[in-house]
């Protein structure tokens, strides 16, 4: 069951959003999104929050810059997703600008697993580091900054997740969420955050004459990168990371983007001219991710850092060679699932919902726990197997449900069932025994009845209600696609009845359709479709454009049907 709401549009704000010179579509949809004032859509580099306001920050700059002036060998390790492979290359491509000696690593996710791991110190040590720089990771690394000091080496937890109850006594921390810090943008990607951290040590050592004698990179240059890592990580696009998606967005359609980034916009056959966050979340990051989840994130920043377009290219491909493994492992993994959920009607459904299957592959249990939580508006965790009869499963929830605090409540019910854990509200990854599956299971079913709220079980679409006849136009789809959408400040959606004119089932899964209101004619498409409409329908959709054969036009991208 789906309930349909329209979002609450005050019409003396959306008066003013117009009297301030906005379009009157814009002007609605920006009011719908809590906009009051046209100056918060200045999306300038100058509207930034400052690198002085992220806690510790200058301290992160006065580290770096002593270890520079130093010569002191410096380590990044990252993360094996996107969000920390774009900010190990923000790391590497701003360090090595200001003479760092620099070298990156990045935990084998299938050996070392996820963070700053006494392992994965151990492996770092033998490159003999001064300092090791973690990114989008380290704020759970306890043993591993532990392990760091027995090795003689500083650390520096560069990380945006939330903290446990102990924070491991780094040499500096530099993380939104952790106590005493009041930054404003506590949902700043983990390339948000190094990218901070590069600007404050840029200024730090502006302020110690080092650029006397030499030019002083731009580090405007990396936010293209910055954009890419915080899209792919679905962080909310609160009014800070708008404007750095923005920045990153425009300076990809000028053609200001790394060799490696314009290389996979030509491997996903997409025009970095007309860049989108649709672009980035869809087509970019999950080439990039591909690496991670089946190979070696090392080869997705290799892409990353390469300035040789040739390389970039042909890394580009082997990575796009990569996605479709990925998307054939998923496929099987989802059918799979469904035969275990096959039993289970999606209102009856449990509130939480934990699978396993010992064909599951490891690194794309997290893609297949979106999908089933889409299906059944449940929070979902999937589990694969991993070494030593351990299994790691991968969450996504729903709103309502904090997922990172539902699995510390368990830990608290049952210890020693979660063996590690970690996350944000709506993503996290936890390890358990496999023998302990059940119980987790049957914890985790409890404690989500717990905390989600009954009505929060039914899947809501807010929509932006009707839209004009005149609107459905490829000039008002270039509009919409050209401002910045994303999680917490989601991409307009629409709804209408329609007469249906025209239908057709495309590869026997895509429901392709001719839809009329009033005078004026569309076509629209719905992907995944599950039930095909009458000569009369109800829908929600995204006002879209096709391309095909080289033209374009408009045409809606269909979520409901009714």
């Amino acid at each position: 069951m789906t309930r349909i709401v329209t979002r609450n549009i005050p019409p003396r704000i959306v008066w003013q959003l117009e009297q301030q010179g906005l379009h009157p579509l814009l002007a609605r949809l920006y009011a719908a999104r809590g906009v009051t004032d046209k100056g918060e859509l200045d999306y300038e580099l100058k509207s930034l929050l400052a690198p002085t306001a992220l806690t510790h920050a200058s301290d992160a700059a006065a580290l770096l810059a002593d270890a520079i002036e130093a010569g002191a060998k410096l380590l990044i390790v990252g993360d094996y997703d996107c969000d920390g492979a774009t900010a190990t290359a923000v790391g590497m491509r701003a360090l090595k600008a200001l003479g760092a000696d620099v070298d990156f690593l990045v935990p084998d996710r299938f050996k070392l697993g996820y963070g700053l791991s006494p392992e994965i110190v151990d492996v770092a040590a033998r490159q003999s580091p001064d300092l090791i720089i973690t990114v989008d990771n380290g704020i759970a690394s306890l043993e591993g900054v532990a392990r760091a000091r027995e090795h003689g080496i500083t650390t520096l937890i560069t990380d945006h997740h939330l903290p446990g109850t102990a924070l491991p006594e780094a040499d500096c921390i530099v993380n939104p969420n952790q106590p005493g810090c009041d930054f404003p943008s506590k949902c700043i990607a983990g390339v948000g955050v190094m990218f901070y951290v590069v600007l404050a040590l840029r200024a730090e050592l502006r302020e110690r004459g080092f650029f006397a004698g030499r030019p002083e990179p731009n580090f405007a240059d990396l936010l293209d990168l910055v954009a890419l890592g915080t899209v792919a990580d679905v962080v909310r696009l609160d009014r800070n990371n708008r404007i750095l998606v923005a920045q990153g967005l425009k300076r990809m359609r000028a053609g200001r983007l790394q060799p490696g980034i314009a290389a996979l916009f030509k491997a996903a056959g997409s025009d970095p001219r007309r860049a989108t966050a649709t672009d980035l979340g869809f087509r970019i990051g999950p080439r990039l991710n591909a690496a991670g989840r089946l190979a070696d994130m090392r080869l997705g920043i290799e892409c990353l850092l390469t300035d040789d377009p040739s390389r970039a290219l042909q890394i580009a491909q082997e990575l796009s060679a990569l996605n479709v493994e990925r998307r054939e492992i998923e496929s099987g993994m989802q059918e799979t699932a469904l035969a275990l959920l096959e039993q289970i009607d999606a209102d009856d459904a449990a509130p939480g919902i934990a699978l396993f299957d010992a064909g599951w592959h490891e690194g794309v249990v997290g893609i297949l726990a979106s999908r089933i939580k889409e299906r059944l508006h449940r929070p979902v965790f999937a589990f694969a197997p991993s070494e030593g009869g351990l299994i790691k499963g991968s969450g996504r929830s729903i709103p309502g449900l904090h997922l990172r605090d539902a699995l510390d409540l368990m830990a608290k019910r049952a210890p020693g069932l979660l063996l590690r854990f970690g996350g944000h509200a709506m993503a996290a990854g936890v390890t358990v025994d496999a023998e302990n599956f059940a119980n987790f299971r049957d914890l985790f079913a409890d404690v989500a009845a717990e905390l989600v709220a009954p009505a929060d079980l039914t899947r809501t679409l807010e929509t932006d209600g009707g839209l004009e006849g005149g609107y459905f136009s490829l000039d008002v789809a270039r509009l919409l696609q050209a401002e910045v959408w994303g999680q917490g400040f989601p991409p307009p959606l629409f709804i209408d009845e329609f007469y249906v004119e025209q239908q057709r089932v495309l590869k026997e899964k895509h429901l392709k359709l001719r839809l009329r209101k009033g005078n004026t004619r569309i076509d629209g498409i719905q992907f995944n479709f599950s039930a095909q409409p009458g000569a009369r329908t109800r829908a929600a959709y995204r006002l879209d454009i096709n391309e095909y054969m080289g033209v374009e036009s408009a045409q809606l991208m269909v979520e409901h049907l009714e």
